[in-house]
């Protein structure tokens, strides 16, 4: 498909199924996924050591639930700190203090209410750990210079798979491959790695999408400029219990102190300029200057400078996120103004949403075409949200032209990522709402926008969807909301998102009448990808352990394999039974009042209809949500994302077919603009 870019003289060369270009948090959290799922992964980044890049200040509530499912959340938050009040000055004086999430606090829906502050280097080191117990570790100062595929290689591929021959590892990596070619190493040797997919997360200067040849159009606001760096303070310099804000008529400095460190802060500052106008190189002297003549402290209280940078306002996105084999995932295929603080957030769950794709479709359980729904799902979403950095990166302009305004005008529901879903997308089987992909409430056109106000040339259809309910609760595309419960085999508390946690789709029952899908199901695919779970009401009989459910020995195993971090291949048994003893988790998926209107319609006849039956993907998404009769749809939704069960499992993947007919017409809108 794609011509032989930049490639070199190869002198040995490796196989594995997935590349991961870039060991930023987006590289890193694939990487983390796919090796938890037993998939052959291996991740290689240029930097000859792990860079101590802290620009980035910390994952938002939503990124925090997706490092909660890879086992990391705990290390995460004790690396870092709340996010702190905002302290504004003008004139060197203070003027007003602000605490954006003064009135958040954790909900029975979602455990985290906030965004965390951490530095990008100390992420990046826990997450590193983590892929090291999985036994895979970044492979450093590896340049990727060539990329290669073939063009003819799924036909290869099929034509040996009607000869009925039967393909060794050889024969199996010779066909329908990325071949991804390094620099030369300081012993002036070539290598090449051949993979069965690569995914560039190595980005906004991305190899891999130049290399593909893919538009990365928007705009670069050379007027609109910040430098940056970690700075040491003298001690008792400043208070670090808060982030210190000054916006003058002439520029602005912002300090925020990082946590882990006893005197180190983020530096953020309008840039010193030339005679003509034109923004100097960041140094230290000019920070010392900066610091003197903003906030009042002598320069010498900055008594260190490093990681030093220039940011420019960069609006970008990839034309698409895939070509045939390869994918483009965090600032590889697109770029967001600094507002909200989205942009490490936005690769990270770009990872979670490709991972278990790609994991299912290499198990040989999925279709590769179930890998064309990551475009389909994640470019909307990148696009919508260049336009909210934007929007937010001009309220927030606006906002520190008056006195008291400051960096809180950044922070809205919006920027939390927990409204994220894909109810366009063709994964959300929606039996319930049929008007779901085209209702206008819910897909409504918007336009992408750089700050200066220029549309962006991808228009796309609005992630965000209509207000639901209580009663009616998440729809197909949606978070799957977490709630509190109290586990039956063991009673212990847990959470919803705790029994979703780890590499497999998870098949609520709520109702008497769920218990013959979930046995069927656990049936089915036990030990196969696909869990189980009946969520009991507090007063409701729950009888005998069912198929689909698990014994007290079988759920201490599971919470032993939390707390020591197996997953996936490792994990114990698929099934369990959780007690909603406050009702929480009713509330959140809108089946109290359903379950309440059918006893009272039918009384104790219609018990074994009365149910509700909830598919919940491997990212924390709703799939399918039917009454509990409705086995024919759970059978086949599930038979979608992981084949026919253990009985039946196909081949692993050799095709990189597409199969166009599987988006809806709203990508092609998206691509057009």
């Amino acid at each position: 498909m794609d011509a032989d870019r930049g490639a070199g003289t190869v002198t040995s060369t490796d196989v594995t199924d997935v590349l991961v270009v870039g060991a930023g948090p987006t590289g890193l959290v694939l990487a983390c996924d796919l090796a938890r799922r037993g998939i052959a992964v291996r991740i290689v980044d240029r930097s000859p050591a792990p860079p101590r890049t802290s620009r980035a200040k910390g994952p938002n509530p939503r990124s925090l639930e997706i490092l909660d499912d890879l086992g990391v959340a705990e290390a995460v938050l004790a690396a870092g700190s709340a996010p702190l009040p905002m302290l504004k000055y003008r004139d060197r004086a203070p003027v007003a203090q602000a605490d954006p999430w003064a009135g958040s606090a954790p909900s029975p829906d979602a455990a985290y209410d906030r965004a965390w502050l951490v530095a990008q280097w100390r992420l990046e080191e826990i997450l590193r750990a983590r892929l090291a117990g999985c036994g895979v570790r970044v492979e450093l100062g590896r340049e990727v210079v060539g990329l290669t595929q073939s063009p003819d290689a799924p036909a290869e591929a099929g034509a040996r798979a009607e000869a009925g021959a039967e393909d060794g590892p050889e024969a199996d990596a010779e066909a329908s491959r990325v071949v991804v070619t390094f620099a030369e190493d300081r012993r002036g040797e070539g290598a090449a790695l051949r993979a069965r997919y690569a995914v560039g997360c190595d980005g906004a200067h991305s190899s891999v999408r130049k290399l593909l040849g893919i538009g990365f159009e928007g705009t670069t606001r050379e007027d609109q400029v910040m430098v940056c760096g970690d700075v040491e303070l003298a001690e008792d310099a400043l208070d670090r219990g808060l982030w210190h804000q000054w916006f003058d008529e002439d520029g602005a400095v912002m300090l925020c102190p990082i946590p882990g460190t006893r005197t180190g802060w983020w530096f953020q500052a309008g840039p010193e300029r030339d005679g003509r106008g034109r923004p100097l190189a960041p140094t230290a002297d000019g920070f010392r200057r900066l610091l003197a003549h903003h906030t009042g402290l002598p320069g010498q209280a900055l008594t260190r400078a490093e990681l030093l940078s220039t940011y420019r306002v960069n609006v970008r996105m990839a034309d698409r996120f895939r070509a045939g084999r390869v994918f483009l995932a965090g600032d590889a295929a697109h770029v967001h103004a600094i507002a909200g603080g989205l942009g490490m957030n936005t690769g990270i769950q770009d990872a979670f949403n490709l991972g278990w794709k790609l994991g299912e479709v290499l198990a040989g359980r999925a279709d590769p075409g179930l890998l064309d729904t990551y475009e389909e799902e994640r470019l909307p979403v990148a696009a919508r949200t260049l336009d909210l950095t934007s929007e937010r990166l001009r309220a927030t302009l606006e906002a520190i032209r008056r006195p008291g305004g400051g960096l809180d005008s950044a922070i809205t529901a919006d920027t939390t990522g927990l409204g994220v879903g894909y109810r366009w997308s063709s994964l959300a089987a929606d039996r319930t709402h049929p008007e779901a992909h085209t209702h206008p409430d819910r897909t409504h056109p918007a336009t992408v926008t750089d700050p200066t106000g220029v549309p962006h040339p991808n228009a796309v259809t609005d992630p965000a969807g209509a207000p639901l309910t209580a009663d009616e609760g998440p729809q197909p595309g949606d978070r799957a909301p977490d709630a509190s419960c109290t586990d039956a085999a063991t009673g212990a508390g847990t959470r919803l998102h705790r029994v979703f946690a780890g590499p497999r789709t998870t098949v609520l029952g709520f109702g008497p009448g769920s218990a013959a899908v979930l046995d069927e199901v656990a049936a089915t695919y036990g030990g196969t990808g696909v869990r189980t779970c009946r969520v009991y009401a507090a007063d409701e009989d729950r009888g005998e352990n069912r198929a689909g459910e698990q014994s007290q020995d079988q759920g201490e195993e599971q919470s032993a394999d939390r707390r020591e971090g197996r997953t996936g291949t490792e994990a114990g048994p698929p099934g369990c039974a959780v007690i909603d003893a406050e009702g929480h988790a009713a509330a959140a998926y809108g089946t109290g009042a359903s379950a309440r209107a059918a006893a009272s319609a039918g009384g104790a006849a219609s018990g074994a209809r009365t149910g509700t039956i909830v598919v919940v993907r491997p990212d924390h998404h709703v799939g399918l949500r039917v009454p509990a009769d409705d086995a024919r749809s759970v059978r086949e939704y599930l038979r979608r994302l992981h084949g026919t069960g253990h009985s039946a499992a196909r081949p692993p993947e050799r095709s990189s077919e597409r199969s166009p007919d599987r988006f809806p017409d709203m990508v092609d809108a998206v691509r057009k603009g």
